[in-house]
């Protein structure tokens, strides 16, 4: 089975067996966030526990 190419350019596997991905909404139109936002934005985040099962079945096939 092939592996899901969409998922796989979007999410990494952590060590822990978690993924992590980049934030959205960070592609353009940074003038109307604010700094606060910008901020958070940066860097990678964890998906949540719900959606891990979900995703590491697309990754695997």
């Amino acid at each position: 089975m092939k592996s899901n190419r969409a998922v796989a350019k979007r999410f990494k596997k952590t060590s822990k067996g978690g993924l992590k991905s980049a934030h959205a909404f960070t592609d353009h139109r940074f003038h109307g966030k604010t700094k606060k936002q910008r901020r958070h934005l940066r860097g990678t985040h964890t998906l949540s526990k719900i959606w891990v099962k979900t995703y590491t079945e697309l990754l695997r096939k």
